[in-house]
Protein backbone atom coordinates (compact mmCIF):
# COMPACT_ATOMS: atom_id res chain seq x y z
CA UNK A 1 0.00 0.00 0.00
CA UNK A 2 0.97 3.27 -0.91
CA UNK A 3 1.81 5.98 1.55
CA UNK A 4 0.13 8.66 1.71
CA UNK A 5 1.37 12.68 0.85
CA UNK A 6 1.49 14.66 4.00
CA UNK A 7 2.40 18.47 4.42
CA UNK A 8 4.01 20.08 7.04
CA UNK A 9 2.82 23.41 8.37
CA UNK A 10 3.74 25.79 11.37
CA UNK A 11 1.66 28.67 12.65
CA UNK A 12 4.02 31.83 12.27
CA UNK A 13 1.32 33.94 13.21
CA UNK A 14 -1.27 34.26 16.50
CA UNK A 15 -5.04 34.65 14.91
CA UNK A 16 -6.00 36.95 17.40
CA UNK A 17 -7.34 40.28 15.98
CA UNK A 18 -8.34 38.08 12.60
CA UNK A 19 -12.09 36.84 11.58
CA UNK A 20 -13.87 33.71 13.26
CA UNK A 21 -13.75 32.29 10.41
CA UNK A 22 -9.80 32.16 10.26
CA UNK A 23 -9.44 31.67 13.76
CA UNK A 24 -11.61 28.61 13.25
CA UNK A 25 -9.85 27.13 10.24
CA UNK A 26 -6.54 27.38 12.47
CA UNK A 27 -8.20 24.99 14.78
CA UNK A 28 -9.88 22.80 12.33
CA UNK A 29 -6.15 22.42 11.16
CA UNK A 30 -5.44 21.43 14.55
CA UNK A 31 -3.22 24.29 15.72
CA UNK A 32 -3.41 25.23 19.41
CA UNK A 33 -0.10 27.03 19.98
CA UNK A 34 2.43 29.23 18.25
CA UNK A 35 5.32 28.16 16.45
CA UNK A 36 3.45 24.48 16.53
CA UNK A 37 3.81 22.52 13.24
CA UNK A 38 1.24 19.85 12.55
CA UNK A 39 1.43 16.85 9.63
CA UNK A 40 -1.60 17.07 7.35
CA UNK A 41 -2.66 14.60 4.63
CA UNK A 42 -2.31 16.52 1.12
CA UNK A 43 -5.01 16.98 -0.28
CA UNK A 44 -7.04 19.53 -1.77
CA UNK A 45 -9.62 20.66 1.15
CA UNK A 46 -6.29 21.18 3.26
CA UNK A 47 -4.64 23.18 0.98
CA UNK A 48 -7.40 25.12 0.52
CA UNK A 49 -7.55 25.44 4.56
CA UNK A 50 -4.28 26.57 4.34
CA UNK A 51 -4.33 28.94 1.25
CA UNK A 52 -7.28 30.75 3.18
CA UNK A 53 -5.25 31.53 6.24
CA UNK A 54 -1.78 31.87 4.03
CA UNK A 55 -0.38 34.57 6.26
CA UNK A 56 -0.77 32.91 9.92
CA UNK A 57 0.98 29.55 8.49
CA UNK A 58 3.94 28.30 6.49
CA UNK A 59 4.14 25.06 4.60
CA UNK A 60 7.26 23.71 5.54
CA UNK A 61 8.10 20.53 3.33
CA UNK A 62 5.81 18.84 0.99
CA UNK A 63 5.69 21.71 -1.56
Amino acid sequence: MASKDTIRVRQIKSGIGYAKDQRATLVGLGFRRMHQVVELEDTPSVRGMVQKIKHLVRIESGE
